[in-house]
């Protein structure tokens, strides 16, 4: 089952007072959406690659992340 289907038959249990949020979040996701430059493009495929191979650095603490990001 595609993940429109799945969508659409959410969508049909959403009470009617709770379609105006559902309406806010849907155009809040699809304005100004534009192609992604090159370098994010590269970075996609990077993290697609790393996530294929396990072939990343992993951060059980944040100190040590943002200490990392720093250098």
């Amino acid at each position: 089952m595609s993940e429109r289907v799945i969508a659409r038959q959410l969508l049909d249990t959403v009470p009617d007072y709770k379609l105006d949020y559902v309406i806010a979040y849907l155009q809040g996701v699809t304005v100004g959406e534009e192609e992604p430059n090159e370098d994010t493009v590269k970075a996609f495929l990077e993290v697609d690659e790393m996530k294929r191979t396990g072939d990343c650095q992993k951060f059980n603490d944040l100190n040590k992340l943002w200490a990392s990001l720093e250098k």
